[in-house]
């Protein structure tokens, strides 16, 4: 199983759509086998963003994320990086289709609402800077041979 990063950023979590979000990706069929809410500093937004380094929007980005609490998940299921960035939508929510999470409930690429890991490098990179291995559990759900036939 495939594992990956979504944080709901500081604007999901002050317009109170942690649950909504939540919901939709576990509506998908995807576990859900990590979660916390913390604020995040400059140290932490800085290693988590560091692709972007040098780049005109990088201190907006680590403004931003560092701006009020966030919640981050770790997420398993059957290709789950790409079925949570199809659930998710375009980065630009303007671009994003309806029926997904930035084309539902966003209107501006600043406020997009969530982040999640866009290879396995990258989420196995951004988990390990959010939860170890203690805080990620492993659990067998019933539902799970309606979901998928293996």
């Amino acid at each position: 199983m495939e594992k990956t990063l979504v944080l709901v950023k500081p604007d999901g979590v002050q317009r109170g759509l942690v649950g909504a979000i939540i919901d939709r990706l576990e509506r998908r069929g995807l576990k859900l086998i990590g979660l916390k809410m913390l604020q995040m500093d400059r140290s932490l937004a800085e290693t988590h963003y560091d692709e972007h380094k040098g780049k005109p929007f990088f201190a907006g980005l680590v403004s931003f994320i560092t701006s009020g609490p966030l919640v981050a998940m770790a997420i398993e299921g059957n290709n789950v990086i790409s079925v949570v960035r199809q659930t998710i939508g375009a980065t630009d929510p303007a671009k994003a289709g309806a029926g997904t999470i930035r084309g539902d409930f966003g209107l501006d690429t600043g406020r997009n609402l969530v982040h999640a890991s866009d290879s396995p490098e990258n989420a196995s990179r951004e988990l390990s800077l959010f939860f170890n291995n203690k805080e990620l559990l492993s659990y067998r759900r019933d539902t799970d041979k309606w979901i998928t036939e293996s």
